[in-house]
């Protein structure tokens, strides 16, 4: 048996990755909440002819922000980080079709919080994701939940008529 096999051998520093790139990832939320709030108001128009100019601005800030993950996952020991973040943010899509489910709040602070909430669950599972230490079993499990939520999310709005 290899010392990379033996039962528990690294389970600390696996905790510690996920943990650290949560955190990252949940301070990115939070900016990318703000920032995305910030150019609604920004461009202030309340018709659907603002709404291709401020989904292309959301756009453009959500791909600063996920660059800004990979460059900050490096700083705080969670490498590869550009890869990171690129799984962070296929997990980040399987979420965002999930929310839509979810029910709507009409005060702002939950949708910080939410957003927080999202990004650190993506930014914890792409660090498991992307370590050396964990099975690859555990991994595959966790993939194959990730690419049936989107389905199943879905199905589920198609049932429900929301």
């Amino acid at each position: 048996m290899t010392e990379r096999c033996a039962p528990g051998f690294g389970i600390g520093r696996v905790r510690a990755r996920v943990g650290r790139a949560a955190a990252v990832f949940a301070a990115l939320g939070v900016l990318w909440w703000a920032s995305v709030r910030m150019a609604w108001t920004a461009v202030g128009c309340d018709d659907w002819g603002c709404l291709a100019p401020v989904s292309g601005l959301a756009a453009l800030v959500t791909a600063v922000v996920l660059a800004g993950g990979g460059w900050a996952l490096d700083r705080v020991a969670v490498r590869p980080g550009r890869r990171t973040a690129g799984v962070a943010a296929g997990v980040l899509v399987s979420l965002a079709l999930l929310g839509q489910v979810l029910p709507s709040w009409a005060w702002p602070p939950a949708h910080a919080v939410l957003s927080a909430t999202a990004f650190a669950a993506a930014g914890g599972v792409a660090a498991y994701l992307t370590a050396p230490e964990p099975p690859g079993r555990w991994k595959l499990a966790l993939v194959l939940a990730l690419a049936v939520l989107p389905p199943a999310t879905l199905v589920l709005l198609w049932t429900t008529g929301s």
